[in-house]
């Protein structure tokens, strides 16, 4: 048979070294399937991963380019396969990684015409890629794969290779030698990038000048853990964490006081209103009111992109690199400090916060306490295990609650903060590390949303992982809870049942109902065991706790004009309000009484 196009499509995927695709199968993309196929039977071909939807395509993804730090690829056919792509994508953009796209596309023949399922597919994902081309010749496919992966891979941003039906059909010929052709090359090689030596030390002279200086680093440090922990110990700093850099460093540490934001802790919130420098490594944190006031403190940033210097919080100094190799030059022009009382006070806040969480997750509640559910999983954890996070108040207790040993890996939507998220991430996870716990914290809202189709692939696909072991921990509180809070806590208005209710779902016995095992708890004595079976079952588990929707997930430090519109919300007949615990609504109430400062 003689060879397609689309075979030298997966070709040139392969030369990329491109091993997993997550997709859904189409008429539009058949071309490709089919080469897939070809290549498989051959004994060179790429792993294809049936999904139940596309959306989770990219979401598996994006997730497969943050734990291994390569290319993740996704698959659809044109029309609405394509579009359904968007989110996972999107997710991929706002948290900088590498992600390929191949999608179909109705016949060339036929392109303006206004045929089934033709979309401008170019103009579509214009926004969300840093590359998007619709091909419309054989003689494209080399340097549009070449250049796309280059792309996505150089800038840590999404590609989308566009091919029509016909094109994926048509005989594949080698280029010529002649005008109009080009010939291009797989490969990619990323630099060593560091800011020049006297930029180097102006950023040292600023810290070095600094008595109270805070770090924070985000996803983009990962590689620089080692680093960090020296600079810290050099400066005698205290370092947050971004919520994407949650798994840079372990949390054993006295200064590591933990996430940032309005799912950080205390500490971390501490530490930024009161320190006179700031180092920010490899984020792009949003929330300014966490970070301090303009003029507070100086500021050096270092970031592989330039394009997020500067955007936070004002610099004098910008550092344009890698934030391994930048540190690993600014050390030796860095310092001892001394004085150690900055670090001491920090160390002190973190002690009495993570005494304050065990306070908070063993507080009684009804039926579960949702933050003792990631309490009781954190240390049970093997040291090598990988978690993931839906947003929703699930993802408060994933910042705080959960306790990151030096070489775990976590992460979670965090510039889109979509739902969804979890348990796609987990699946791809699982392809990549096969041998490995991994854990997805998920609400009941996203699991009705889109992660209970995902348990079909998991029951599809688990048996050919070398340890099973895949635990869905689903947070059964029938509300969508965190926006219910943000309703109260911003919008100074009460519960609104008709937006917030959801059906109660037996998630457990959904499980079940597929041949994997389901854990049910409404005790909480019962968490640690249910945690002790899930993590030793020999298959994956989806473990359904009944936990209590009156729990709040409220910010570290809370304002005047939230409290109060937390206690407008209760006036206002918010059903709820009598169930609200005490050990964390009184945060808010605290506020509001005589002699408490805004």
């Amino acid at each position: 048979m003689a060879k397609m196009t689309s075979d030298f499509f997966i070709e040139r995927l392969k030369a990329w070294g491109v091993t997993r695709i997550y997709g859904y199968p189409g008429d539009g993309i058949n071309g490709v399937l089919g080469a897939l196929q070809r290549a498989n039977k051959a004994g060179d071909g790429i792993e294809f991963i049936q999904v139940r939807h596309e959306e989770m395509a990219a979401f598996m993804a994006a997730g497969h380019a943050k734990f291994t730090g390569e290319l993740g690829v996704c698959l659809s056919t044109g029309g609405p396969g394509a579009t359904h792509l968007l989110t996972g994508l999107y997710d991929a953009k706002m948290d900088h990684v590498p992600v390929l796209a191949i999608a179909g596309q109705a016949e060339v023949t036929a392109r303006g015409a206004s045929y089934q399922q033709e979309l401008n597919l170019d103009r579509v994902f214009a926004d969300v890629a840093n590359f998007v081309q619709e091909v419309a010749s054989p003689s494209q496919v080399r340097h549009l794969v070449d250049r796309g992966v280059r792309i996505a891979v150089a800038q840590n941003g999404v590609t989308v290779l566009v091919l029509p039906k016909d094109i994926q059909e048509e005989p594949w010929q080698d280029l010529p030698h002649v005008h109009g052709f080009t010939h291009s090359g797989p490969g990619y090689q990323r630099p060593k990038v560091v800011p020049y030596q006297q930029d180097l030390q102006r950023a040292a002279d600023i810290l070095n000048a600094g008595k109270k200086v805070a770090i924070l680093v985000g996803a983009g440090a990962r590689g620089a853990a080692l680093e960090v922990v020296q600079l810290a110990n050099v400066l005698g700093a205290g370092v947050a964490k971004a919520l994407l850099g949650k798994d840079v460093l372990a949390d054993d540490a006295p200064f590591i006081t933990g996430s940032i934001g309005l799912l950080g802790t205390k500490p971390s919130y501490d530490m930024m209103m009161n320190c006179d420098t700031l180092l920010m490594i490899g984020t792009g944190f949003p929330w300014t009111e966490f970070l301090p006031k303009e003029g507070q403190a100086r500021a050096v940033q270092v970031d592989i992109d330039p394009a997020m210097l500067g955007l936070r919080y004002p610099a004098e100094v910008n550092l344009h690199g890698d934030s391994a190799e930048t540190l690993r030059e600014l050390l030796p022009l860095l310092q001892h400090k001394d004085d150690r009382s900055w670090q001491e006070e920090i160390a002190r806040g973190v002690k009495e916060w993570w005494q304050t969480l065990e306070e908070r997750a063993m507080a009684s509640a009804k039926p579960v306490n949702p933050q003792r559910v990631v309490w009781e999983m954190s240390p049970l954890l093997p040291d090598d295990a990988i978690v993931t996070s839906d947003s929703g108040s699930c993802a408060n207790w994933f910042a705080r609650d959960y306790k990151v040993k030096q070489g775990q890996r976590a992460s979670l939507s965090g510039g889109l903060a979509c739902m969804g998220a979890a348990v796609p991430y987990a699946i791809a996870a699982k392809f990549a590390y096969p041998a490995k716990t991994v854990v997805a914290l998920v609400g009941d809202g996203a699991m009705q949303m889109n992660n209970m189709a995902e348990l079909i692939t998991i029951q599809k696909y688990w048996q050919g992982w070398s340890d099973p072991r895949l635990i869905v921990c689903v947070f059964n509180n029938q509300d969508l809870n965190q926006v219910t809070w943000e309703q109260r806590v911003m919008e100074g208005n009460p519960r609104f049942e008709a937006t917030q209710d959801i059906p109660d779902v037996g998630y457990a016995r959904f499980a079940e109902s597929l041949g994997l095992k389901g854990i049910f708890v409404d005790d909480p004595e019962q968490l640690q065991s249910a945690w002790q079976e899930a993590l030793a079952a020999d298959r994956p588990v989806v473990l359904e706790v009944k936990t209590d929707p009156e729990v709040a997930p409220l910010p570290p430090h809370i304002t005047l004009k939230q409290a109060k519109a937390f206690m407008a919300s209760m006036a206002k007949g918010d059903r709820s309000a009598g169930k609200v615990l005490a050990d964390t609504a009184s945060q808010l109430i605290n506020e509001i009484l005589p002699g408490k400062k805004s």
